[in-house]
């Protein structure tokens, strides 16, 4: 009965280590799939008319909103107390996110299209992974195995992705589009006003946008070190990019009829956006970069723009092309070569650490008391593995000689017992 109930239990403990495992790998797929809603619905009321000044003052006040009560009550006892240079940290994430990234993104939004522009996003691993390295977040050893995938999967991810923009191909019908693409004067007329679209003012745009994504994750990383408290970060920077934002509208549309929302697509991409987009994803994003670190999770972004062309050929009727899914594809397996490094990155830190011969940096947390700070880089992690076999070594030798010395004492007492 006894060996049932800890067979039992042990399965339940790795039930439980699994889920922990998995965590968050589904956080970041569920964390596309709302972004790519986000694109699709963003890009119909940018379609009508919607100022993408505005949008982005509205989705922020909408994800302000929708966090600060949960801040307020879950982390009132945790909170740290802020500092002059954790709310400048606050100030610059705010202006990299909600503004320079959301209104450059929104823009060449409106120039291109869903895919197009989620194509160009995908450019995200490889400048968040180039910035981690400059910041020395990332460390690159071409020697080691998890880097050379890393480095190799980053590189097929953004060679993917280009050539969905720089090549087509034949158009691919699905099961779901065999009746939806028809020959007539309203695809005419929907070609041709592609045709005159200014890709490559969008093309700048997203890349801007891109870049300030990418220093945002590197950012928002280190801010998490001094200010542990996500939910309250991710509401302050919503609060003062909603009011970044609005300077920003201001000084950018002179007309008061521009702010004007009804309840019509307008007010569910702002609500969407805020909500799912903001809120949700800042804190979400925030956790996994606390645990994973910002290369892990901007990782996972190429699987947005698969997304949004399955979703964009429903509602929007695009084309689906033999150069989406072809780079769709390397960009699949650009991202599971980026994993298995960090993965296999992850699983030695925790090998070092169980060695216990860690490396102490002087720090300071949330309320400007020094403290330790743990981190191992790479010549710490070969130290500890090499140190670890010696003490390993080590123990055996002793383990040998008090297995020689015990016997040749006990020997000797027993002759003097004899005499």
């Amino acid at each position: 009965m006894a060996v049932a109930q800890q067979q039992q239990q042990q399965r339940q403990a790795t039930g439980e280590s699994l889920m922990q495992k998995c965590k968050p790998y589904v956080a970041m797929v569920s964390l596309q799939f709302g972004y790519a809603g986000m694109n699709v619905i963003t890009k119909v009321s940018l379609n009508h008319g919607m100022s993408h000044y505005v949008l982005v003052v509205y989705r922020h006040a909408f994800a302000t909103l929708s966090i600060a009560p949960f801040a307020l009550v879950l982390e009132r006892k945790v909170r740290p107390r802020m500092s002059f240079w954790v709310f400048l940290q606050i100030f610059v994430l705010a202006l990299l996110g909600p503004v320079i990234d959301q209104n450059f993104y929104y823009a060449g939004l409106k120039f291109t299209s869903p895919t197009f522009s989620c194509a160009m996003s995908n450019m995200l691993p490889a400048m968040t992974f180039v910035m981690a390295v400059i910041f020395r977040m990332e460390k690159v050893n071409l020697k080691k195995a998890r880097c050379v995938a890393k480095v190799v999967g980053t590189l097929v991810t953004v060679a993917g992705a280009m050539l969905m923009t720089l090549y087509k191909g034949r158009a691919v019908e699905m099961v779901w589009t065999k009746h939806m693409h028809l020959h007539g004067p309203h695809q005419d007329a929907v070609a041709a006003a592609a045709a005159d679209k200014d890709w490559l003012r969008g093309s700048i745009f997203l890349i801007i946008a891109t870049l300030a994504w990418a220093s945002l994750f590197i950012l928002q990383a280190a801010t998490l070190k001094r200010y542990d408290a996500p939910l309250s970060l991710t509401t302050l920077i919503c609060f003062v990019g909603t009011l970044q934002a609005i300077v920003v509208t201001f000084a950018m549309e002179h007309s008061m009829s521009v702010w004007k929302i009804g309840f019509d697509m307008n007010l569910l991409a702002a609500a969407y956006a805020g909500i799912v987009t903001s809120s949700i994803a800042y804190y979400v994003q925030g956790l996994v970069m606390q645990s994973r670190g910002p290369v892990f999770a901007s990782a996972f972004s190429p699987l947005m723009m698969i997304i949004v062309a399955i979703m964009g050929s429903f509602i929007l009727a695009e084309n689906i092309y033999l150069g989406g899914i072809i780079g769709s594809v390397l960009i699949v397996a650009g991202l599971y070569s980026v994993l298995w490094g960090k993965h296999t990155e992850n699983a030695e830190k925790k090998e070092a650490e169980a060695m216990e011969i860690p490396v102490a940096i002087k720090g300071v947390d949330g309320n400007g008391r020094v403290m330790d700070i743990v981190e191992l880089d790479e010549v710490q992690l070969e130290k500890a593995q090499v140190n670890g076999k010696a003490a390993a070594a080590a123990a055996h030798e002793h383990a040998a000689v008090v297995a020689v010395a015990v016997p040749a004492e006990e020997a000797r007492m027993q002759g003097k017992d004899e005499a």
